[in-house]
């Protein structure tokens, strides 16, 4: 018998067979490339899934076109690629309000203050959540939004402080004035950050805005990559050392708690030391 040649809805649906195969393999290989460490050589690969060699390696040159798997330097191996991280930290951003909210109203009702969960997305912060103060004299920030002020804020440099020095510089530029108080010298924005890394947690001394207080320190998601912050701001009047310290511990007790909720290492919530090198964040 001839060859049979498949058209109209036949065809279609032999495609779509088709196309659903290739990519539960290239989904394959990417959950075989994170449950081999991280790496794994071609025929490692190719003997895990039981893909042929042939078919692993173009798979994984069009997982390698869109970022979702990279090759090793210097050696013969496959990795995970940087886009998966992003749309991991897209989800974990979409899901963190929700999450942190219980968190949000612990830290709330123990200092009083106005609390806010922020995020770097590029080179600005973005709050996703604002709770507001339950003092009678409290902060007022304005609406949830964007600011292009992470060098001026507890919650910028609460993140600030795990990125490299060049990723730094990128994203505060020219570095703005707000306030009579602002760090404006990069030199000592960088000096600031070390104590941040150091204590664990940033402050933001009417630097932003005239009058008000913020204490602020980083969340870490399941692999102590920063991945947002929480601060709570009072007005100046309010923040004797009593009070600022009280509002110091309690931020710091939260995001550590939430960071373990996101699966955090423990290690990771602890201050670092000064000659400590700057860890992951995401931005």
């Amino acid at each position: 018998m001839g060859a049979k040649i498949l058209s109209g809805p036949s065809a279609s649906r032999s495609g779509e067979r088709q196309s659903i195969q290739s990519v539960d393999r290239a989904l394959l290989l990417l959950e075989t490339i994170a449950e081999a460490g991280g790496e794994a050589s071609l025929s490692e690969l190719a003997a895990r899934t039981g893909i042929n060699i042939s078919t692993c390696h173009h798979l994984l040159n069009t997982l390698i076109g869109r970022g979702f798997a990279s090759k090793v330097q210097g050696k013969r191996l496959y990795a995970l690629g940087s886009r998966i991280l992003s749309l991991s930290h897209a989800c974990l951003q979409a899901d963190l309000p929700t999450r942190a909210q219980p968190f949000i109203e612990r830290l709330s009702r123990s200092t009083g203050e106005t609390i806010h969960l922020a995020v770097l997305q590029g080179d600005v912060i973005a709050t996703l959540v604002k709770r507001e103060g339950r003092h009678a004299v409290r902060v007022d920030t304005g609406p949830v939004g964007k600011t292009d002020a992470p060098h001026a804020t507890a919650s910028g440099k609460a993140m600030l402080a795990w990125l490299p020095e060049d990723e730094i510089r990128r994203i505060t530029g020219d570095m703005p004035a707000f306030t009579e108080r602002t760090i404006t010298d990069f030199a000592a924005l960088i000096e600031e950050l070390r104590q941040v890394r150091r204590n664990g947690y940033a402050l933001d001394r009417e630097e932003f805005q005239p009058g008000v207080i913020c204490v602020g320190a980083a969340i870490r998601d399941h692999a102590g990559a920063v991945v947002a912050a929480i601060s709570a701001s009072m007005p100046s009047m309010r923040a004797s050392d009593e009070h600022l310290a009280l509002v110091r511990d309690e931020v710091m007790a939260v995001t550590r708690a939430l960071s373990a909720e996101l699966g955090a290492p423990r290690a990771s919530a602890k201050p670092q030391t000064p000659s400590d090198e700057p860890a992951a964040v995401a931005v």
